[in-house]
């Protein structure tokens, strides 16, 4: 099951090679960016988001689909890489909890993209742990001040621009995959 997204958003008439119109961009929110805060989870919002917008309408086989060989990257790879960097950073860095992975093991470091196979029932478990790891570090941020310390004493503020940029950098990479994939591009 790829993200539930509005038809708009993949049906672009300005410019179809992309997902949305630009006055339609869901990314776009208009709200004032006004406090340290603000801009930081607004960013981190549209990353993930663009996450989102980059699966739109794929099936499991093209979630799937590896970028080149040797390299196990895929969209899926990514949904599930990213699900794991949330819990990591949220849930056991930030919040002390015991949070084993989903996707990968000390026996097999890079489940999370080897793993990634053409199966609905993967795909579907992949977005709801992603879903599950967004809500939980969204509800984190919102109840912790940005000077709040983790574990490992890094404060809030380091792991949300990390996530950014952890965000940021992967969307490069599903921006070549869905070129890849179906020839869109961008955004």
């Amino acid at each position: 099951m790829t993200p539930q997204t509005p038809e708009r958003w993949t049906r672009a008439q300005q410019y179809p090679d992309t997902w949305v119109d630009p006055a339609e961009d869901p990314r776009e929110s208009q709200r004032p960016l006004v406090t340290e805060r603000d801009v930081l989870v607004e960013y981190l919002r549209r990353y993930r988001l663009t996450l989102e917008l980059k699966c739109a309408d794929l099936s499991a086989e093209d979630l799937a689909r590896r970028s080149v060989p040797p390299s196990t990257l895929s969209l899926l790879g990514l949904v599930r890489h990213l699900s794991e960097v949330e819990r990591g950073w949220f849930r056991r860095t930030m919040a002390g909890l015991d949070a084993p992975p989903h996707f990968y093991s000390k026996d097999d470091p890079d489940g999370d993209f080897d793993n990634a196979k053409p199966d609905p029932a993967l795909v579907d478990q992949a977005w709801q742990a992603w879903r599950e790891e967004v809500a939980f570090a969204e509800g984190f941020v919102a109840d912790h001040d940005l000077d709040h310390e983790g574990v490992t004493g890094v404060r809030l503020r380091e792991v949300v621009v990390h996530l950014i940029e952890e965000y940021a950098r992967h969307a490069g990479h599903a921006d070549l995959l869905r070129e890849r994939i179906d020839g869109r591009v961008g955004q």
